[in-house]
Parts: structure tokens; C-alpha cells; sequence
């Protein structure tokens, strides 16, 4: 059914409110300050936000010469959501609350060698493994975000990639993950839940223009502005991964050449590695591993301890990274940088040193603002937050606002978040 204007102008109007009281602790007259609405709207607001058991009284504020204003705050217990990182060596499960905060995580092999007819069932049932044992009320659980690489097709609930195997080019993984839990599954991109989840969890400027640098198995890129993930025409946008930095480099599976991910990744430095006189037999690398991510912490482990041949391959992928940061900064006039992901887990320290000097150097608008290069807040399970916060954003949209009839709606099985 069609969503009049009215109906999508209060929804809006909700979801405003609960993202202001989610943020802070706040009286309804601040509310008010802070929206430009009626204390009226707002009152009546607060009151079906109460109702919905999203947003509790928590005492009254500080004396201002008047009566004491009555303070509300979000009910973190109110709702919950689920993250699922599905990458090709490993796999990370988080439970969340209303306030994003992690209440139950694990993580298992990723499914670089399995079928999606095997790995998908997996996924449920450690899904369901996790929510029993956080003791999690699966009425108050909101949905799943399922965040992966691209390109993808969020609408369809489709991978357009035929990674790891050609089997899950175009199979309707959110639509199977969804049957198999009986949970609403939203698919999004790694790289972009992980930089909306910092915006949730107050690492940022709420207002500000913000990149995230993503590094799993592969790498990959996000912008938000002002609390919004930056979608492009079919949310693939910002794959950072795949900007040629050789014009004459050789061809990636993607179709371009010379792409970033061939020169800086994990799967590259690995080989680089076992290209280096003495360095694989130091490391004890194998080179039949298909496991890039260990492979990879071996090295920049090696990297952190001083090994020079390590720490050289390590600050070379740095200065490569630093390139695209400048090419984001350049192209989105970003003020932060947020490096996420586990790759960035074991020397984050190195890169964050080598892209911010690449970006102190070389970005377009240095002499009329500084970007910084951050660590996330959320670490190695930064894509894994970001796609269930993900799904509560939509909990402040149309999808989780009270229709007419004073039922509550759920998200479609697959596609997008509204």
C-alpha cells in the first residue's frame, strides 16, 4: 500500500526525535529547541515512543530557575539486532541492543570453500546459537544485517559476484538466510555498514563528512554524510579497492586494471611475501593456504616486531592505501578517515602513520582543513556492528513506525532498508 505524505512526514518526524534522544539524555524542551517542532508534536511523539517501550523517563534535570525538566532517554533492552559478516576466511556474529552496544558475539571459518546451499544454513544456526545463548527475546529482535563484498543488488538480496565460487553470483542469500531464521535480513556492503557503525556509536561528528577504509580479505570504502551512508545509483559506490593506481597494471577480476586491492591487499602481500628471499620460510607461511587473513597477521606481525622485509611490504600497502585516502578526500572532501576491519587489527598502527602523512602530503583542501586518519571504535568487527546497526536505523524509518492501525510492521524478507 502506497505511504501517504502525511503518514511518511510523521515517521520522519519519530525518527527524528528517537535519533536525538538516542544520542543523549534530553528533556522535551530541548527536544523541541533541537527540532524546530511544537512542544506539543513532541509530547505526543515522546508519548508513542514510550508506548513502544523505546524511550523510559530518567528523572528530571538540573534546576534552571523554573520547575525541574522531566529527562527521557532510549531503552537500550527495547530491541535488539543481529550483524553477520559474511567473508571468504572468516565469519563474525554480534548481537546488539538499541544502543548498538555489543551483548553476544562469535565467530567461526569463513566460507571461501563451501556452497551457499551449505554455508547459508550454517550461518542461521550459529545465529540462533547466539541469540539462545545471550538469552535474547527473539520478539524484540529486529532483523539480521548481513554485510558482505560487492557489487552487490540490496533490493534483490543478491551477491553480482561470483566469489568465492561461481555459485553465489546472484543467489538470494538474504532471501535463504531469512527463511532459515524466520528474521527479517537486510544485505548491505561491509565497508559501508562498517562506517555508518561509527557514526552509531558517537565515534564522529554527527555532522560531519566522514571515509571509512575497510580491509578484510579485500578492501573496500565507505562515505557518510551527516549520519547517511553515501549510496551512489545502486549502492556500490566508493569501491575504493578497485581504482586503478597502474594504468598499465594487469587485469582484475572486476574488469579493471591495475586495481588497488591486486597491490595493497592481504591476498597481494601474502604473495609478495612468499616472493621475498627467506621471508615465507621465517614467517612460516604456507603457501597452500586459501586462509589470507592468518597468512596476512603473520606478516604484519612480523611487521610490528621489527622484521624489515615484513615491515617494508607492510608500509608499501600503507602508502597504496594512502593514494585511494587521498583520492577519497579528494573526491568527497571528507574530514575524517576511519580505518575498520581486521586486516588493520594487528599493524593499524603503521598504517594509520604512513596514509596520514600520504594524506597530509597530498590531499586537495589541506590548506583549508585538516583529514584525519582514525582508528575504528569498533575494531576488527566493525562490518559486523555496522550491519546490525544497520537494521536498527530502521527502526527510525517507516518500516518500524506505527502504522495506522497500531500494528508493527516488519521489514520485507530481503532487499533494501527502507
Amino acid at each position: 500500500m502506497p505511504t501517504s505524505p502525511i503518514w511518511a512526514s510523521r515517521s520522519k518526524t519519530r525518527g527524528l526525535v528517537l535519533d536525538l534522544i538516542r544520542a543523549r539524555t534530553i528533556s522535551r524542551v530541548e527536544l523541541a529547541a533541537a527540532t524546530g517542532l511544537t512542544g506539543a508534536t513532541i509530547s505526543e511523539v515522546v508519548r508513542e515512543l514510550m508506548g513502544d517501550g523505546l524511550v523510559v523517563e530518567a528523572g528530571r534535570g538540573a534546576p534552571t530557575g523554573g520547575k525541574p525538566r522531566t529527562l527521557v532517554q532510549l531503552n537500550p533492552l527495547a530491541r535488539y539486532s543481529v550483524g553477520v559478516q559474511l567473508e571468504r576466511n572468516t565469519c563474525v556474529i554480534v548481537v546488539v541492543d538499541l544502543a548498538g552496544r555489543p551483548v553476544a558475539r562469535t565467530s567461526f571459518q569463513g566460507v571461501a570453500s563451501m556452497p551457499p546451499e551449505q554455508a547459508l544454513p550454517l550461518v542461521a544456526a550459529q545465529v540462533d546459537a547466539l541469540l539462545a545463548t545471550a538469552a535474547v527475546d527473539r520478539d524484540k529482535v529486529l532483523g539480521v544485517g548481513l554485510v558482505s563484498y560487492g557489487p552487490q543488488d540490496r533490493r534483490a538480496g543478491v551477491l553480482l559476484t561470483p566469489q568465492p565460487t561461481d555459485q553465489w553470483l546472484r543467489h538470494p542469500v538474504a532471501g535463504r538466510l531469512a527463511e532459515s531464521l524466520g528474521l527479517p535480513v537486510l544485505l548491505d556492503n561491509d565497508a559501508a555498514a562498517a562506517a555508518i557503525g561509527e557514526y552509531w556509536m558517537g565515534a564522529v561528528d554527527p555532522r560531519s563528512t566522514y571515509g571509512c577504509i575497510y580491509m578484510a580479505t579485500g578492501i573496500g570504502g565507505g562515505v557518510v554524510v551527516a549520519g547517511e551512508v553515501y549510496r551512489g545509483s545502486s549502492s556500490n559506490s566508493v569501491e575504493i579497492g578497485h581504482i586503478s593506481i597502474d594504468v598499465h597494471g594487469d587485469q582484475c577480476s572486476c574488469g579493471n586494471v591495475g586495481c588497488l586491492e591486486n597491490y595493497a591487499g592481504p591476498t597481494a602481500l601474502v604473495r609478495q611475501a612468499m616472493a621475498t628471499p627467506g621471508l615465507a620460510q621465517r614467517l612460516a607461511l604456507d603457501p597452500a593456504s586459501a586462509d589470507f587473513l592468518t597468512e596476512f597477521a603473520r606478516i604484519a606481525a612480523a611487521a610490528n616486531a621489527g622484521d624489515p622485509a615484513a615491515r617494508s611490504l607492510v608500509e608499501q600497502s600503507a602508502r597504496y592505501i594512502g593514494c585511494a585516502a587521498v583520492t577519497m578526500a579528494s573526491l568527497f572532501d571528507v574530514d575524517t578517515i576511519v580505518l575498520a576491519g581486521p586486516s588493520f587489527a594487528v599493524a593499524g598502527s603503521i598504517y594509520q602513520t604512513v596514509i596520514q602523512q600520504e594524506v597530509d602530503r597530498r590531499t586537495f583542501t589541506k590548506r583549508a582543513h585538516p583529514v584525519r586518519v582514525v582508528p575504528s571504535v569498533n575494531g576488527s568487527d566493525a562490518a559486523a556492528i555496522g550491519g546490525a546497526v544497520l537494521v536498527l536505523q530502521s527502526e527510525l524509518t517507516l518500516a518500524h513506525s506505527r502504522p495506522e492501525d497500531g500494528t508493527r510492521p516488519v521489514p520485507a524478507a530481503t532487499g533494501e532498508a527502507p
